[in-house]
């Protein structure tokens, strides 16, 4: 049986799936949503949490059109927005449309399909890619990369994620540690969501970092290809990226820029608003729509700050005041402009989670 008819997709709205790249040929620039469900896969409903199926994780990567440059926006998974009308997950028509929800109940109400539309019509990008990895998912996937550094500030002990460590420093994490850290909020920057969001990235850019070493997955054919299988096998695609060999070749794209070209960005939102927003997360608007356009214009640009959870590793303070992720290795021309109303950091830069 081959790895493609093994493969669980999923249709998108007006997909119109072409033939696969050649290993290394993807051509162009490209968006792909990446999904993180929270769905308990535990019969005992996992300690009360029950069954229901959100998107934990929201994050669209944008690939420029010369292959340059890209962005990972993460969206809070509390923040308000308009769902548009979406297809039933039986095919049977469409749901109505809904106003002033939080983006995570998108996958409960309308599957992947469904956060995609809505992903597409907050940030005004066609997004024809999508793929949703499950929590056994993230576990396989960090274990076939050997690890990934992660360093902390100070002892970290959350019981409600089930991560612990008992000292600053760099810690090598895989499986289900790996896993506890990225879901782990109450104990990192203030205990809120948009606190994990930083610490998600923070983690994801040393992955990539781990990734692109000389000796890396993404340097060794064999190896990428053994990670693309693991992936197949616990996410849901759509079925534009039904062929493993579709995401082998974006891979190679990611492999060829720079890791200061490469930025991981919070979608600007705050919390305390009132009304709808009401104990949720509120977009602003004004500082999203100045980052999507950039994205949109392929223009890079740099986080003016870190989030809430990390600090640059070699200073202790984060927030308003803190000093802008570097980009020093970009020449004079090519500087990115700071968008000081942008919380993330580039690959390149190394931070640590903050404790409490």
């Amino acid at each position: 049986m081959s790895l493609e008819s093994r493969v669980e997709s999923v249709p998108l709205v007006g997909e119109t799936p072409g033939p696969p790249p050649s290993l290394g040929s993807f051509e162009g620039g490209f968006n792909v949503l990446v999904v993180g469900s929270d769905v308990c896969e535990d019969d005992s409903g996992c300690n009360g949490r029950g069954k229901a199926e959100l998107n934990d994780v929201t994050m669209l990567i944008h690939v420029a059109e010369d292959q340059q440059s890209a962005v990972a926006v993460s969206i809070p998974r509390d923040m308000v927005v308009s769902i548009p009308a979406c297809p039933r997950k039986d095919g049977n028509g469409f749901h109505s449309a809904m106003s002033a929800q939080p983006i995570n109940n998108t996958l409960a109400y309308g599957g992947l399909a469904c956060t995609v539309l809505t992903v597409s019509e907050l940030t005004g990008l066609e997004i024809p890619f999508a793929l949703q990895v499950k929590f056994e998912g993230v576990k396989k996937i960090t274990e076939v990369i050997g690890g990934v550094p992660v360093c902390v500030d100070g002892p970290i002990d959350d019981p409600w994620s089930g991560f612990s460590v008992d000292a600053a420093g760099t810690h090598e994490l895989s499986g289900e540690d790996a896993l506890n850290f990225l879901r782990t909020r109450h104990g990192v920057g203030d205990g809120s969501d948009l606190g994990r969001i930083s610490t998600q990235q923070m983690f994801l850019s040393s992955m990539l970092r781990t990734l692109k070493k000389p000796d890396g997955i993404l340097n060794d054919p064999v190896a990428l290809f053994r990670l693309a299988t693991v992936v197949s096998e616990n996410t849901i695609f759509s079925n534009s990226l039904r062929n493993p060999m579709t995401m082998v070749a974006m891979a190679q794209a990611l492999n060829g820029m720079g890791l200061e070209n490469v930025a991981f960005a919070q979608y600007p939102s705050v919390y305390g608003q009132d009304g709808v927003y009401a104990g949720k997360v509120a977009p602003v608007a004004a500082e999203a729509d100045k980052m999507m356009d950039k994205i949109r214009a392929d223009e890079r640009f740099v986080p003016g700050k870190t989030g809430l959870g990390t600090a640059a590793a070699d200073a202790p303070e984060t927030g308003e005041g803190a000093s802008p992720p570097s980009s020093t290795s970009a020449p004079p021309s090519a500087t990115p402009e700071v968008l000081d109303g942008v919380q993330g950091q580039t690959a390149a830069d190394e931070t640590c989670a903050r404790h409490f």
